[in-house]
């Protein structure tokens, strides 16, 4: 190709000297253009003496289903400054064997794709695409502002089968992702604390979570001032794991004899566990038929509505009503699981009556927690844990 190409936008400063098509692959070869001042590829300064030319392949977008490589004619420049440097290519980072463009088109597709999709529409190899992605993520997270949070939301995640879990932290206010680590121990996030620093630490003014004693004790041992708000969700789940569950087994082994009733509490397992007004009339029904044949089921299903109470209660003087009041018909039951819990949920008390001034829950990080799934679905889970938590952070930058 001997016709002047430097009107092509494509790659500026270059032109094409040879293009064809080999082995299902376009191979385009450029060489600078003698007009225009070479640059040093470290500080951009002009240079006119040449050290060597060498030949590099790169790749770029694409062209008509084909893959393309460039081989592009550079120089090394002797630059006063900095030595010997490769010229400066606005259109080709340092070291770098792809375009900007094309660097530029995988990543995009890297947010919405997962990486193998990205590598086999673009050609490129797996760990390639996954590095894009990585500098891409990484380069969003650190444009971010400083977080000054003022009240959190801690909870867990499950990372792998085999009961490994990830610890998050959500600022409640602005809904983004603080803090990702794997563990859900008091180490994994003392972290996010000292990062946060003594004044970070004095900001913050009230801390949701669940009855997670790890989270618990970090935050008083960091965060004197802060209250801590002990979600309603999850101690009613473990109401229902211990109390419910205990209960409905006990009356189940009792109906040994009468297989029909047997199986009617057996089958009730989840009825007994859902909110009432979740249920469809018929399951209404079949639930009332199975609290009214047993006494200890009614009394553990009616004090599971009791505790939801304490959550919506007006003030602390009306919770203060409500909570002795249930702690004294979990001692009159006489229903040892539900006793053992009552005594259990004791220590607590300060946790669950700051929800009267902190109307605070993890739903909102609940709601993460469901995306986080769809995040590691779509790649078929991570072995990188650090790739993977970069990867949570970009996606909930939080709101402006």
């Amino acid at each position: 190709m001997h016709k002047d190409t430097s009107w092509l936008p494509f790659w500026e400063g270059f032109r094409v000297v040879e293009l064809k098509l080999q082995a299902q692959e376009v191979r385009i070869q450029l060489e600078a253009q003698t007009a225009q001042a070479m640059q040093c590829g470290h500080c951009c300064r002009a240079c006119d003496q040449v050290h060597e030319r060498l030949c590099r392949r790169v790749r770029d977008l694409p062209m008509l289903g084909y893959p393309v490589t460039l081989e592009v004619h550079l120089c090394r420049v002797a630059c006063p400054d900095c030595g010997q440097r490769v010229q400066h290519v606005p259109w080709l980072a340092r070291y770098a064997r792809l375009t900007q463009r094309l660097a530029q088109a995988a990543s995009a597709c890297c947010a919405r794709l997962p990486i193998a999709h990205v590598a086999e529409l673009f050609g490129l190899h797996w760990s390639t695409v996954r590095e894009l992605d990585r500098q891409r993520m990484q380069a969003q997270v650190d444009a971010l502002p400083p977080a000054q949070p003022r009240r959190l939301v801690m909870d867990e995640f499950a990372l792998f089968k085999g009961h490994r879990y990830a610890s998050v932290i959500l600022d409640a206010d602005t809904r983004r992702v603080l803090w990702v680590a794997e563990g859900r121990s008091r180490k994994s996030v003392r972290p996010f604390f000292e990062e946060l620093g003594k004044a970070g630490c004095t900001r913050i003014e009230a801390v949701a979570m669940d009855m997670n004693s790890a989270f618990d004790l970090e935050v008083r041992r960091h965060c004197a001032k802060a209250r801590v708000v002990y979600d309603l969700f999850h101690v009613v789940a473990k109401y229902g794991r211990e109390v419910i569950s205990r209960v409905r087994v006990d009356a189940a082994n009792q109906l040994r004899q009468d297989k029909p009733a047997r199986r009617v509490v057996k089958q009730a397992h989840w009825l007994l566990l859902r909110n009432r007004k979740s249920l469809s009339d018929t399951e209404q029904v079949r639930l009332d038929e199975v609290l009214a044949v047993n006494a200890p089921l009614m009394t553990s299903y009616l004090m599971k509505e009791q505790l939801r109470a304490l959550w919506t209660a007006p003030t602390a003087w009306e919770w203060r009503r409500r909570w002795k009041q249930w702690l004294a018909h979990a001692e009159q039951s006489a229903i040892p699981a539900l006793q053992r819990f009552a005594r259990t949920l004791q220590p607590y008390w300060r946790g669950i009556v700051s929800r009267v001034r902190w109307p605070m829950h993890t739903g909102q990080l609940e709601g993460i927690n469901n995306r986080i799934k769809v995040i590691k679905r779509m790649a078929y889970g991570y072995r990188d844990t650090e790739y993977f938590f970069l990867k949570i952070r970009s996606a909930f930058p939080g709101n402006p």
